[in-house]
């Protein structure tokens, strides 16, 4: 709660020269550049409900919430007061009600509720939007959203699961899910010795019964290291059987005789952000599970869900991104030095102006790489888009997130650096969608394996740059040297990152000069296609339309 009329004249000085709170935001009416690219790529049809949630989710009242379930941390609850083991982690009542208003908005399920052209654009809407407050509720929106498709593979889950993932009821009650209404599926995968190398696990599985196989019962004994949302009713786990390796197991909270599962914590994370959302060290020892997907695919099985979450870590990003952008605009055009404000001052509308378009372009990316989600189904060459699309956004959107949040924070001066300001908390929050469903080199090896495996993904990716071939010379030559580079097959893995930063930079550089304003096209292009890019924000042309950028990125 914003303090109400604090006094500005103390004993020794007056305060002035100070911005107002910003207070309540408008996250959908003031973000033209959201408006805009939701309408392009055919979320259109959602606005009203658009409208509504960014009303809702930009209050004070829900940063607040924000503020609170940060500051009060989740806190583990092994055992009850008569010693027996329950394994709970136990949350402020902040977090809940922001789950609870993410659940009711649809922020996990709207693509499945609603399945028409442009439902993955408004969900990737409503994520930007939802993670601007609070990016912790992202982990159990992102893994409730992505299981989906992972379920789909064993038709008698999803029968069983999927009407809790499908509703728009929170409930946080730990029973049961057949005395719930609606429930929440999370993911463990790494553990400690192998991290992002799966294949590394030892956790394994022996069948319960004399059956073996997909939809069978098995008893699963072992560890995971990295275990988010451990209050969700059931979880994915990669397990290896006896005979086929590495397969994947859905486990629940509650066995079917009414009985808690073994899944005992170990201990909660001390992380450096994302503290509102409890990450934790799981052991398990004959914990039931039930098999997903075939015996030996479990890798296979479960990539459908890490492809999910990897949308909502790019998606979180360019939000986060959008909320510093919006606190650093709103500081520097109510704060004034040397007779000027700081919007008014050249070099600092250079460095807004550049965040402004690192912002779009990666929203732009975003969208574009849901919108392909929606069109996959029937049309092969965007569910190839799809595939190495979403890889190159994670990689490259994650990637730029901390690098603006820090230049955000610092328009704010001193004031940015203390924790009475949201800065710290995004500063602190951003780093983890680069870690989460696979680092930079993972992703990059990933959008190796994706050219590699299926020539169709970087035909199409260099369709989708040459759709505006000749719009711009320094486009075309990013372009050239992307194929040049991809054809030398002796240094293609080495040379991955530069070339998913290529893909990156070539496919915003087309979505720009196709969909957005010239002046934040030109902008764009003259900067990140620019031989000479530092990658410092700040370093626009001089020639550069500032007002122009500056105006759509923030209109009251």
């Amino acid at each position: 709660m914003l303090p109400k009329n604090p006094s500005n004249k103390l004993e020794t000085h007056e305060v002035f020269n100070v911005p107002s709170y910003l207070g309540d935001q408008d996250l959908w009416e003031n973000d033209r550049a959201l408006k805009d690219w939701t309408n392009i790529l055919g979320g259109g049809w959602a606005v009203e409900k658009l409208k509504t949630i960014g009303k809702s989710v930009g209050s004070q009242k829900v940063f607040d919430k924000a503020d609170k379930a940060n500051k009060y941390v989740p806190e583990l609850k092994i055992f009850d007061k008569y010693g027996m083991r329950i394994n709970q982690v136990e949350f402020h009542p902040a977090y809940h009600e922001l789950l609870d208003l993410a659940v009711s908005s649809e922020v996990h399920n709207f693509a499945w509720r609603h399945k028409k052209e442009g439902s993955h654009v408004v969900n990737a809407a409503l994520i930007y939007m939802f993670c601007q407050p609070e990016g912790g509720i992202m982990c159990p929106m992102a893994m409730a959203y992505s299981v989906a498709p992972s379920l789909k593979s064993t038709p008698e889950i999803e029968k069983k699961w999927m009407p809790g993932i499908l509703s728009t009821s929170y409930d946080s009650r730990d029973i049961p899910i057949e005395e719930k209404t609606g429930n929440l599926i999370g993911m463990f995968m790494t553990e400690k010795q192998g991290g992002s190398d799966v294949r590394a696990n030892t956790t394994f599985a022996r069948p319960l019964g004399a059956k073996q196989g997909i939809s069978q019962e098995y008893l699963i004994t072992g560890h995971k290291f990295f275990c988010s949302a451990p209050m969700c009713d059931a979880f994915l786990v990669l397990a290896k059987t006896e005979d086929y390796g590495i397969s994947c197991f859905l486990v629940p909270r509650w066995k079917p005789d009414g009985t808690r599962n073994s899944l005992n914590i170990q201990r909660i994370k001390d992380k450096l952000g994302n503290r509102s959302n409890a990450s934790t060290e799981m052991e398990f020892k004959d914990t039931y599970g039930v098999m997903v997907g075939e015996e030996g695919r479990g890798i296979r099985t479960i990539m459908d869900m890490v492809t999910g979450n990897r949308i909502y870590c790019a998606m979180s990003s360019a939000g986060i991104m959008r909320q510093a952008l919006v606190q650093a605009i709103h500081h520097v055009s109510n704060r004034s030095a040397f007779q000027k404000r700081l919007i008014q001052q050249p070099l600092m509308q250079n460095v807004i102006s550049d965040m402004a378009i690192e912002t779009e372009a990666a929203l732009a990316l975003g969208m574009r790489v849901a919108s392909s989600i929606d069109n996959s189904e029937h049309n092969e060459e965007e569910k190839s888009f799809a595939r190495i699309g979403t890889t190159i956004a994670k990689y490259w959107i994650c990637k730029r997130a901390p690098f603006l949040v820090c230049e955000a924070l610092e328009c704010h001066g001193g004031i940015g650096y203390i924790e009475e300001s949201i800065m710290p908390r995004l500063y602190r929050e951003v780093p983890l969608n680069s870690i989460w469903e696979g680092p930079g080199n993972v992703m990059a090896l990933d959008v190796l394996r994706a050219i590699t495996k299926d020539a169709l993904a970087g035909q199409v990716l260099i369709k989708e740059i040459k759709s505006v071939y000749g719009a711009d010379n320094r486009l075309d030559r990013l372009c050239d040297s992307l194929e040049s580079l991809l054809e030398n097959k002796n240094t293609l893995e080495v040379s991955m990152r530069e070339i998913t930063q290529m893909m990156a930079l070539g496919l915003q550089g087309a979505l720009l000069i196709k969909h957005s304003s010239k002046e934040v096209a030109e902008a764009f292009c003259a900067s990140r296609l620019n031989n000479q890019y530092g990658g410092a924000f700040g370093t626009l042309p001089a020639e550069t339309d500032f007002d122009s950028i500056i105006e759509r990125a923030y209109s009251l």
